[in-house]
C-alpha cells in the first residue's frame, strides 16, 4: 500500500540531484525515486542524500528503473544535454527532443496519472514535444518556464527599492530565454502599482526611468549566463523553484505561477508552450489567468511566441 506522496526525478545531473536534495530536506514527499541512464550516478546521489535523512524529515530516497515509478504523484523531467561550445540552439533543441522522445514512453507506461514538471532545456520546446509525443493531458504537463526568471526579477526589484522580495509582485512572460518579456503594467510594489510607488514612495522621487528598467531587464535576462560564467552551471535556484511547484501540486494550493504550458488563444496566441500565469494545484494546471496587457506588451509576447514557433518549425518533434 502506498504511503504518503511519491516524486520521481528523471536525470541526476547537477539539476536533478539538487532538486532531490532540496525536496528531501523539505519533507513533502515520503518517497523520492531517482532514474538515470547512469545508474551508478543515480545510486550514489540517492545514497548521499539518504545518509543525511536522520537530520531532517524521513524520506525513502532511492535509485531505480522506470517500472518503480508506479504511483508517482509528480515526475520531474531533468534529462538532456547541456549546450556545448559551437553548438547552435537548434542543435541542442533537437538533441534533447530526441532524448525526450526516447524516455517518455518508458516513464508514462508506469506513471500515466502523474503530474509532469519539465525542467530540461529548452524548457518550452521540451514541454511542447512531450505533449505532442504522449497521451498525457495538457493539465498534466508543464514546464518550470519563467518561474526562476520571475523570482530573479522580484529579487532584483526588491534590491532596487530596498524591500523584502515578498512585497514585490512581478512576472516574466513568454520564452524562458532571450525573447522573454516583462509586463511592467502588472508589477506592484507594497500593494501599489509600480508607477504609483515610484511617484509617491520611492526615495528616487520618480527619477528612476526607462534606463533603470532596461538595466533591470538585462540583469534578469542574463542572470543565468552570469552564474554559468562564474561557476559553470546553475542548479540551486532552479531547484528551489521546482520545490515550490511541487509544494503547490502536493498541497493543492491553487497558486498562480508563471509556468510553461500549451497556449490556447491567450492574447491571440496558439499552439506553442510558453509562460503565462496559470493556477496550479493537485490536478496540475487548473486554469489560465489572462491579465490585461498594454499593446506594446502584447506585441513583445507575440514576438516571443513567434521565436519559439520558428524553432519548432525547424525540429523533428
Amino acid at each position: 500500500m502506498k504511503k504518503g506522496k511519491k516524486i520521481t526525478i528523471l536525470g541526476t545531473g547537477n539539476v536533478g540531484a539538487t532538486i532531490a536534495y532540496t525536496l528531501a530536506i523539505d519533507g513533502m514527499a515520503s518517497e523520492i525515486l531517482l532514474i538515470d541512464i547512469n545508474d551508478k550516478k543515480a545510486k550514489g546521489e540517492a545514497m548521499d542524500i539518504f545518509q543525511g535523512t536522520p537530520f531532517c524529515a524521513p524520506v525513502n530516497i532511492h535509485a531505480g528503473d522506470y517500472e518503480e515509478a508506479v504511483d508517482s504523484d509528480v515526475v520531474i523531467v531533468t534529462v538532456g544535454l547541456a549546450r556545448k561550445p559551437g553548438q547552435t540552439r537548434i542543435d541542442l533543441a533537437q538533441a534533447n527532443v530526441n532524448i525526450i522522445k526516447s524516455v517518455m514512453p518508458q516513464i508514462t507506461r508506469y506513471a500515466p496519472d502523474a503530474i509532469y514538471v519539465v525542467v530540461s532545456n529548452p524548457v518550452d520546446i521540451i514541454t511542447y514535444a512531450i505533449l505532442k509525443n504522449t497521451n498525457l493531458s495538457e493539465n498534466q504537463v508543464f514546464g518550470s518556464g519563467t518561474m526562476l526568471d520571475s523570482a530573479r526579477l522580484r529579487s532584483r526589484l526588491a534590491e532596487h527599492v530596498g524591500l523584502n522580495s515578498k512585497n514585490i509582485h512581478a512576472y516574466v512572460f513568454g520564452e524562458h530565454g532571450d525573447t522573454s518579456m516583462i509586463p511592467w503594467s502588472l508589477t506592484t510594489i507594497a500593494g501599489m502599482e509600480m508607477s504609483k510607488y515610484c511617484t509617491y514612495i520611492c526615495d528616487q522621487n520618480n527619477r528612476c526611468g526607462k534606463t533603470e528598467l532596461k538595466e533591470i531587464e538585462e540583469d534578469v535576462r542574463t542572470a543565468g549566463a552570469q552564474v554559468i560564467a562564474l561557476k559553470g552551471a546553475t542548479f540551486y535556484a532552479i531547484a528551489l523553484s521546482v520545490r515550490r511547484i511541487c509544494e503547490c501540486i502536493l498541497r493543492d494550493t491553487d497558486s498562480v505561477m508563471t509556468v510553461s504550458a500549451m497556449i490556447h488563444n491567450q492574447y491571440g496566441i496558439n499552439d506553442v508552450c510558453l509562460s503565462l500565469p496559470f493556477v496550479v494545484g493537485a490536478q496540475g494546471i487548473r486554469r489560465a489567468v489572462v491579465p490585461p496587457l498594454t499593446k506594446d506588451e502584447e506585441d513583445l509576447l507575440h514576438k516571443s511566441a513567434d521565436a519559439l514557433k520558428q524553432v519548432i518549425s525547424q525540429l523533428k518533434i
